[in-house]
Formats: structure tokens, sequence, C-alpha cells
């Protein structure tokens, strides 16, 4: 630029004048004339309707020439430990991150500056995650998603916060964030409800040395997340290994009849073997039960034969007892006979009556006195 120049300023603009490479003014709106005739002027025009002043060298200007930019530009630095979050008419538009220095135009704009402290561990809030979604500024968006660690914990499920390795505290259901920086923040959610496991397949020796295939079947909850969070790396790793040595301890000590006897007993044992390790780790067990008993082929067929020979043997001793119980009747039937005549030609008559149901005709030549002493006689006193 040499010589007499006009430089005209508009209301949303200011510019800086470097002359000779330093900053010699700070134009605001209006018509100026620059005059250069030696000196190397330098003209940088900026739009202030983008709030933020964008230099390469602001911190050494704003340093340096305080008296000329102190009045237009506004300055907004975060320490080690501290985040910034910009507001320009009360909506976000950046994250200042630990360390960082930044310039705002001063406006007719409203600026607003929230910071938080990191060594305070403060939970961010609420609103800004839910700016962190469906934000429209993608830039901005991922700016807070570098920014900020957000956990969820649902409906019955509760969280572990730790913060550089160390345990916070256990978190209930809701959303939360946390500040990234200086920081390595994680949530362990676990799951409160009731939950399902099963073993499978196993294949066991039982005491008398019978290979069998179990399934059993458990139901566990959480009931002391900080514990087991701290303690256990996987829960259900924990929940089926100890599940399975407490089914082969529990099988190994007993034999084959034993086992086929009485399962419940079989399934209490278990089930106080497994509390007994796992609730030291803020777990316990609701229930457990052997869902299958799979015995080998040869075995099987075995078995059957024994339940065949003993369901046999149960039919012969029926059929004796139901035999004796009916010579026995037959017996006292014909004792009280003996010494009662009446009682004779009562049984006489009976018999008389069933033997006339299977004859289509009868002759009578003796009359009916015939017919009733002489057709049928039981003995010789009747007779």
């Amino acid at each position: 630029m040499l010589g007499i120049n006009k430089v005209k300023v508009a209301d949303n603009e200011r510019v800086l004048v470097y002359r000779n490479k330093n900053l010699d003014k700070v134009l605001i709106a209006g018509q100026y004339l620059i005059t250069s005739f030696i000196d190397e002027v330098i003209v940088e025009r900026y739009d202030i309707t983008n709030v933020k002043f964008e230099h390469a060298r602001n911190k050494y200007l704003m340093n340096q020439y305080a008296d000329k930019l102190g009045e237009l530009v506004d300055v907004v630095e975060t320490s080690d430990q501290e985040v910034a979050l910009i507001y320009i008419d009360n909506k976000l538009t950046e994250v200042l991150k630990t360390g960082s220095y930044a310039t705002y135009w001063k406006t007719n704009q409203t600026l607003k500056v929230e910071k938080y402290d990191l060594t305070e561990n403060e939970q961010v809030n609420k609103k800004v995650i839910s700016l962190m979604q469906g934000n429209a500024n993608l830039a901005l968006s991922r700016k807070l998603q570098d920014a900020i660690y957000v956990a969820q914990v649902g409906t019955q499920e509760k969280g572990l916060l730790t913060i550089n390795g160390k345990v916070m505290k256990v978190l209930n259901t809701g959303t939360y964030g946390y500040w990234r920086y200086n920081q390595n923040v994680a949530v362990k959610v676990m799951d409160m409800k009731l939950q399902n496991i099963e073993v499978s397949g196993q294949e066991i020796l039982t005491k008398d040395r019978v290979s069998l295939r179990i399934n059993l079947n458990a139901n566990y909850q959480v009931e002391d997340v900080m514990t087991m969070l701290t303690k256990v790396n996987d829960v259900v790793d924990l929940v089926y290994k100890t599940m399975q040595l407490a089914l082969r301890k529990a099988v190994g000590t007993k034999s084959l009849d034993e086992l086929l006897a009485d399962k419940t007993a079989l399934n209490d044992v278990i089930e106080k073997d497994i509390q007994s390790v796992i609730y030291q780790y803020g777990i316990s067990v609701a229930n457990v039960g052997i869902k299958d008993i799979i015995l080998p082929g040869e075995m099987k067929e075995i078995l059957n034969q024994v339940v065949q020979a003993q369901k046999a043997a149960e039919a012969n001793l029926i059929k004796r007892r139901e035999e004796t119980a009916a010579t026995r009747s037959l017996y006292n039937t014909a004792k009280m006979m003996e010494n009662n005549a009446t009682l004779m030609r009562l049984k006489e008559l009976e018999t008389l009556e069933k033997v006339t149901q299977k004859v289509d005709k009868i002759n009578v030549y003796d009359g009916l006195n015939g017919v009733l002493n002489g057709l049928v006689s039981i003995s010789d006193k009747a007779n």
C-alpha cells in the first residue's frame, strides 16, 4: 500500500492496520485515510459476525497491544485443570479444552463462559450432554464427544464410576457425563435383574465310576455392585466355573443309585457350595437344579432291565397276595356254611339261579320240591 488510501469499514467489520509489521491501530465502522510513503502498511479485515477472533498470534497481540485491542476483544483462558464452554446468545458454540487461549470480538451478541475445574471431578450438566446427540453443528458435536465421557445406566442397572483407576461411586439409573481431559473415566454397568445360567454336557464319574452327562441350571443375582465390580472382571465366567466345580464335587461323592434316588438333596448340596463361593463377591444364587442326568447307552439298557425285573416281581407279589386273600375268603365262607343249614340252602339257591340263567329249557318231574332239592345240592345234609 503506497501513498494515501481510503479504507471503508462496515458496521460488522474490524480492521487491523500494521505498519512495518507492528500493529498500528484497530479500525471500527467508518471511513479512514491511511498514509504510506515509506512505511510498509498491511490491512487485515475481520467479519465480527464470526464472534471468535481467529489469529495465529492472538495471545501475543493481546499482551503487546492491550491498549488497542482490550476494549474490542474479550479473552477466555483455561488453566491446565480447567475446561470452558462458550455460549453466544445462550447458544453453545465451542468447547475450550485445558490450557487453551481464545479471543472473541465484543459485539451486541452476549458472550457467556462456563468454566469447570477438573480437580473437583464435577459432573457435566445434562443439558450439555443432550446437545451431543443430534447437533446440527457436526464440528461442535465431535468436540463434545471428544471432551465428555457419557454413560447410560438403565432401569434395574447399577454403574461403578472410576476415574484414573480409582473407584469413585455407584451410579443409579440415569445419564451421566464426565470430562475426559487429564483423566481416564470409565463406568462399568451391571444388570441387577435375576440372571439364568446353564452348565451343560458335563461328563462326570460317580463314586461307583459310572460316567454320566449332566446339565445344571441356576439363577443368580448381583446384590452388592461395588464389591462385585471391584473384585470380578467377568461375573458370568465366575458363576459358570463355580457351578461346574460344585457339580463335579457333589456328583463325585455319590453313587449312581444315590443320585437317581434323590436329586433334590443333590441340588441342595450344590446350591450351598456355590453360594459359599460367590457370596463373597457380592453375588447370590436364587436356586439351583439338575436339569438332566443322561446315562450311557449300555447303562441305560441295564437299568431298564432292572426296572422291568422289579416291576415283574412287584406284579407277581400282588397277584399272590390277591390269590391268598381270595382263598381265605372262600375258607371263611365254607366255615360259616358248615354249621348253618339255612345259609347253606341260600348258597344252593344262588347257585341254582346262576345255572338257570345259562339253560334255555328245564324239565321238571318231581314238582317244585324236585327242583329245589334234586337239581342242586352242595352237601349231603342239605340233600
